[in-house]
């Protein structure tokens, strides 16, 4: 039976927080958009991710973790996207519906979004517009896809 959730992917980063979405079934991420930002005041992000959450009634945001490649403890990186996050799930349950955030391994996830720009037909003017969102769209596949074969298993 088919499950009718949507999920918002983020890859957030200090300048620029891309962003996608997923259609009905959760099957296919799409970048949505990139949001920019002066990586100080985080209320512009946090409202702007809030009024998308509501707008496409989420399910789930999947936000990827900058993991260290040797799966050490967390780093700085990490550290801020759950302080990040903690902020965001506070407002969205402040908003009146809780939506929980769910983690996923984005190590490499901006370094494949720039191999597939640079094999795609976008142009370098707009590199930098899209790159995040290309990474959004990444993360939130991945998790679609894992989510998927768990489902799958579940089933049997």
């Amino acid at each position: 039976m088919a499950s009718y959730e949507r999920y918002l992917g983020v890859d957030y980063g200090l300048a620029r927080v891309g962003v996608a979405i997923s259609d009905p079934l959760g099957i296919r991420a799409t970048g949505l958009e990139t949001i920019h930002w002066d990586g100080k005041r985080d209320q512009k992000v946090l409202g702007r991710l809030t009024a998308l959450a509501r707008e496409y009634d989420v399910s789930s945001i999947v936000m990827g973790l900058p993991k260290r490649t040797d799966n050490a403890e967390e780093g700085q990186s990490a550290q801020m996207v759950r302080a990040f996050a903690a902020k965001l799930e506070e407002d969205l349950e402040e908003g009146g519906k809780p939506v929980p955030i769910v983690f996923v391994d984005e190590r490499l996830t901006t370094v494949q979004a720039g191999r597939i720009l640079r094999e795609s037909t976008v142009k370098k003017g707009r590199y930098r517009q899209v790159v995040d969102q290309v990474a959004a769209e990444l993360i939130l596949q991945s998790f679609l896809e894992k989510k998927r074969w768990s489902d799958r298993a579940n089933e049997d």
